[in-house]
Formats: structure tokens, C-alpha cells, sequence
């Protein structure tokens, strides 16, 4: 039998901008089970980037239930919500949203400084995600040096990290050219 990690039951999500309502999501039901690799596809505009952002805990849903690894995630405080973000989930951001002060490598060990992981230990980790993503020769590079494709590997390797059940991205591949693109998307198993 299939383990359900994540599921979503009647989730809506509704902006109100410049006194009108806008629906963003309307009544969605997924069910996703370990081990699965699901594409949400759609126009721009359509609510892919807010049904991600409410699946990674980072915005809430104006109604509906969104259930991790068994916990109703739309019930949590604050305090859970950012230790089911940091426990469960890996995200790959459209516009990255690496730290410009740090470099590569301590863009990496980053989701890992709020865990009991030892230093030496989130370094090794952190060198061999960056040599999985190809970039070992660029691992002291701040992200001002690095291009757009290095970048996103960069926030792959740390949306990695914390070897997550469930990793979300937003056009994983979309700043980077075609061959890289193929090495991430295997990189992430699809």
C-alpha cells in the first residue's frame, strides 16, 4: 500500500486586491504518495506558484486542509509550521532567493544550522551536494558570481540539505539551458 506524505482536501485560497475577490485555488483535492513525482502544469497566472507556497507551509489557505506525513499542517502555529518547513520539505524557489553575503556552500549548509547536525558534518554534506549539482570548483563563490544556471543548482543543493520527504519547485529548470536542465531533472529523480 501507497504512504500518503502529502494531500490536500477542499483547498481554497481567495485575495481580496482592490475590493475584489480573486480566486487563486477552488476546491482542490490531491493525494500524493512517497515516492511519487507530480507536475503541476497550468497558464500563468493560474495558482501554481500559491498552491506551492500554501504545500510548503509558507502561506495558508483561505479554507480547505493541507495533511503532512498525517498532520493537518493548516491547524499548526507558527513554531510547527517552520519545523515541518524545516523537517519535510526542500524548496526550490523561482528566483532562488540565495543570500548574497554567503557563499555557495553556506547557501547549502544553511537549512541544516537549525538542526543538531555538527558543523564538520553540514559542511561534507553541504561540499557533496554542491559536487552532486556540479559546482565543487565554485563551492566559495558568492551568488553575485555565479550565473543564473549556477544559482539554481546552488538552491537545489539546498533545498536538498535536510534530505527532505517532499521537495517543491517552482520551474526547477527554467533559468538554466537544456543539457543542464536534463542533469537536474534527474538530479530530482524525474
Amino acid at each position: 500500500m501507497n504512504e500518503v506524505v502529502l494531500k490536500t482536501v477542499n483547498l481554497t485560497k481567495v485575495y481580496e486586491r482592490g475590493g475584489k475577490k480573486i480566486h487563486a485555488l477552488s476546491d482542490v483535492n490531491l493525494q500524493i504518495n512517497r515516492g511519487d513525482y507530480v507536475a503541476i502544469m497550468g497558464p500563468s497566472g493560474s495558482g501554481k506558484t500559491t498552491l506551492l507556497n500554501i504545500l510548503g507551509c509558507l502561506d495558508k489557505p483561505t479554507s480547505g486542509s493541507v495533511i503532512i506525513d498525517g498532520t493537518d499542517v493548516t491547524k499548526l502555529d507558527e513554531k510547527g509550521l517552520s519545523e515541518i518547513r524545516r523537517n519535510k520539505i526542500g524548496f526550490v524557489f523561482q528566483a532562488f532567493n540565495l543570500i548574497p553575503i554567503l557563499s555557495a556552500i553556506e547557501n547549502v549548509e544553511l537549512p541544516m544550522e537549525c538542526t543538531k547536525i555538527p558543523k564538520y558534518e553540514r559542511k561534507k554534506r553541504a561540499r557533496q551536494l554542491l559536487n552532486l549539482v556540479g559546482l565543487s570548483g565554485r563551492a566559495e563563490h558568492r551568488p553575485h558570481e555565479l550565473s543564473a544556471g549556477e544559482q539554481q543548482r546552488v538552491a537545489i543543493a539546498r533545498a536538498l540539505a535536510n534530505k527532505p520527504s517532499i521537495i517543491l519547485a517552482d520551474e526547477p529548470t527554467g533559468n538554466l539551458d537544456s543539457k543542464t536542465g536534463e542533469q537536474i531533472m534527474k538530479l530530482l529523480g524525474l
